[in-house]
């Protein structure tokens, strides 16, 4: 399986504290059968910078293979969707044109349909990160859903499928599974005892709803397509 939404990068944001910590998830993510991860520390005032981030994966890369760890971390980031346009394009996954994108919790700026547009016909390729989980979202699916049509993408979190964020979220995200508007299940680790590198717990949740076949592909082929760069359209519309 591959993760396409952890903080295992240590010092740069709300994930790990540490690098043993950082060691510790990459451990636990391996134990669950995930083979790649993408480091996605949070965006704060450019920092860390693009550069600070293949360095810290090249780092623990060297550290995960001299551990004889068999897991490889992947250059990424989580941008906001306040964040200038400039600015977000040089955030992309693995240099590829895939970008993750979070919406402030508090509400959904009223130009993000243009900002995804922008986006789009530069070349780029949004990834919404946890629709689920927004008040906004949760309320009113169908704003994801117009969104999705517009093929930006959607990453939905793994602990959002048991139940691990409430109730609300874990109804929005089977809904949107139903509906089949999710491209991606990622974890969205920040440690080792809560908001774990773990997937399969949520994949078995989504293979209730969609089928394993289905809910596999949302950890393995649609994952590989973003890290090599390929296109996702007939995945988005499968």
């Amino acid at each position: 399986m591959i993760d396409t939404h952890c903080h295992i990068l240590s010092g740069m944001d709300d994930g790990a504290v540490n690098a043993d910590i950082s060691m510790l998830m990459a451990q636990m993510a391996a134990a669950d059968g995930i083979t790649r991860i993408i480091a996605t520390p949070h965006i704060q005032n450019n920092y860390p910078s693009a550069e600070n981030i293949q360095n810290a994966t090249r780092e623990l890369n060297h550290r995960l293979h001299h551990w004889g760890l068999p897991i490889t971390i992947v250059p990424g980031a989580e941008v906001s969707m306040t964040m200038d346009l400039d600015t977000m394009m040089t955030y992309t996954i693995n240099h590829t044109p895939y970008i993750l994108i979070e919406f402030p919790h508090s509400h959904i700026p009223g130009n993000s349909k243009d900002i995804f547009f922008q986006l789009k016909i530069r070349g780029y390729h949004p990834i919404i990160a946890h629709p689920e989980r927004h008040p906004d979202i949760i309320r009113q699916p169908k704003i994801l859903f117009d969104l999705h049509e517009q093929d930006v993408l959607v990453q939905i979190t793994a602990d959002s499928l048991i139940g691990r964020f409430g109730p609300a979220p874990q109804k929005c995200a089977e809904y949107l599974l139903k509906k089949n508007v999710v491209d991606i299940i990622a974890s969205d680790a920040h440690s080792v005892n809560d908001r774990c590198p773990v997937l399969s717990k949520g994949i078995r949740a989504a293979a209730k709803i969609i089928g394993r076949e289905k809910a596999f592909a949302l950890v393995t082929k649609n994952p590989l397509a973003v890290i090599r760069g390929d296109s996702l359209s007939d995945c988005a519309h499968a």
